[in-house]
């Protein structure tokens, strides 16, 4: 006999439908998988089994053949054990077919019949479409994030095959949305001193801006950049939806309420490969750490400590906003729209060539700064130098500003970018600054001499204007740049001019 049950696989953070056909027939006892399965999938004999077994079913001691459809697409992980479980029920006639119409299985089984949780269940259930889905209760609230089909969130298989002959009801939805207070951000007021490291975190928030922080170790890199997240306005519907269907896909911890409303802050080890910063991988196309930082934060410490192909992965990425990664089973594309800031150190040693403390050569500075090529660090919108504080800094009382304070200004020039039809005003179309960030005639000599002088690149040009744009919003002059904006901008790329002064940047 022949039992058809729906379910789906997950390919990178794409859900896909697949059609469970079971088929029990007379010989020799076996258990066979067919359509394109890995690993986990051909292993689904032993757990369906045992599952069956502790819930009081019968194991059909025949031929048992199982066929995931289409063939074209790999079947990956363990979360079509349910789906085969039920569709064996089926065929050996222990549930009657109509019990699974308009019915969807997903769901890992434990040995003990337990329904354990699966990766992906938001971007599964989407390829499911107005099916009822029947998965663990674990994953039930994730489902729901969908709200096009109802949801059946059980803890056993005992309790699916209950449902399934009549014997009990079907639960009637996931649990309601719990409302949890999100952690304590850290404050930019506990940074001392640093008021050119402060004010590029500010634009960088403000405006998308890509940032790099260059300083002796104990200058405060880190600090300023595990504090750039609270200055991010919390993520509107979409985004929010995007990143959770990200993090579901890679298996990463969801927030109680289910959505991600804050924007993500990852900081993977130097030590990281490229397709775990990338994504990908042989068997499983799972999104790396510059897809879960998706409308969020990618921070890479000790940036010259990361391998060179490792770092030249992220630049088309960072122009695109997506990640396409091919393998010759599939090829998957991830999102990677990020805000990367980084830190690193001026040489190995950490000192810079000051005399009597750096202690490496030349040649050891020019190997550890060839680690970053010219079109990767070119993509940094930011490139700022900071120092250690002074004594009467690190020991005084004043505080400076406070996140709360900060963010106001980020979100009122966020706001600006979103008027004029943009994300942020790092997304501004080459085509569009004319229109969006026009150029006093003063202006436009500042930037004529940078690009004379060799200073700036074509794409140094519309990121300067991008970053003057963000300046002006932070000051709320709409109007046309001016000179002193362009000037700050250029101020703020190390290799386009000295860094201000504190009062050139709060002018």
């Amino acid at each position: 006999m022949l039992g058809v049950v729906p379910s789906a696989t997950l390919l990178g953070v794409d859900g896909h439908a697949v059609t469970v056909e079971v088929h029990v027939s007379s010989g020799l006892p076996s258990f066979t998988v067919v359509g394109s399965p890995d690993a986990a999938c051909r292993e689904a004999s032993g757990r369906v089994r045992a599952a069956l077994l502790s819930s009081a079913c019968e194991w059909p001691m025949r031929r048992v053949t199982v066929n995931l459809a289409p063939p074209t697409v790999r079947k990956v992980g363990a979360g079509l054990d349910l789906a085969i479980a039920v569709a064996i029920l089926i065929a050996s006639e222990q549930v009657e077919p109509v019990a699974v119409e308009g019915l969807a299985f997903l769901g890992e089984l434990g040995l003990d019949g337990s329904l354990r949780s699966v990766p992906g269940t938001l971007c599964l259930t989407e390829a499911l479409g107005d099916r009822a889905i029947v998965l663990p209760a674990v994953n039930a609230r994730e489902a729901g994030l969908v709200g096009q089909q109802p949801v059946h969130g059980l803890a056993s298989l005992a309790a699916v095959v209950a449902c399934l002959r009549g014997q009990e009801p079907w639960p009637a939805g996931p649990p309601p949305a719990t409302t949890v207070d999100p952690p304590p951000v850290p404050d930019l007021a506990d940074v001392r001193g640093q008021p050119v490291g402060r004010y590029a975190v500010e634009v960088a928030a403000a405006g998308g801006h890509h940032l790099l922080l260059m300083g002796p170790p104990g200058a405060g890199k880190t600090m300023l950049a595990s504090r750039l997240p609270g200055l991010l306005p919390p993520l509107a519907d979409r985004a929010a939806l995007e990143t959770t269907r990200i993090h579901s896909a890679a298996g990463l911890r969801l927030p109680a309420t289910g959505l991600v409303r804050q924007p993500p802050f990852r900081a993977p080890h130097h030590g990281a490969s490229s397709v775990a910063l990338v994504g990908g991988g042989s068997a499983t196309m799972r999104p790396g750490e510059i897809s879960a930082a998706s409308n969020g934060v990618l921070f890479l410490d000790e940036l010259a400590e990361f391998a060179t192909h490792v770092l030249d992965a992220l630049r088309q990425p960072l122009e695109e906003g997506v990640v396409r990664v091919a393998r010759a089973a599939a090829t998957v594309t991830f999102p990677a729209r990020f805000l990367l800031v980084a830190a690193m150190n001026p040489c190995p040693c950490g000192h810079g060539g000051r005399p009597g403390g750096c202690r490496c050569s030349d040649a050891a500075r020019a190997r550890y700064h060839r680690r970053l090529s010219g079109p990767l660090l070119d993509r940094f919108d930011l490139r700022v130098e900071v120092s250690r504080p002074s004594v009467a800094d690190l020991m005084g009382s004043a505080r400076n500003e406070s996140t709360e304070t900060v963010r106001a200004r980020v979100l009122a020039a966020r706001a600006a970018a979103a008027a004029r039809g943009v994300r942020t005003n790092a997304a501004i179309p080459v085509q569009r600054l004319d229109a969006l960030a026009p150029l006093t005639a003063e202006a436009e000599d500042v930037l004529a001499q940078a690009l004379t002088t060799g200073r700036l690149s074509a794409r140094g040009l519309h990121r300067v204007r991008r970053v003057a744009r963000t300046i002006a919003d932070l000051q709320d002059s709409p109007q046309a740049l001016t000179a002193a904006h362009v000037a700050t901008a250029l101020s703020l790329r190390a290799d386009a001019a000295p860094n201000p002064s504190p009062r050139a940047l709060t002018a």
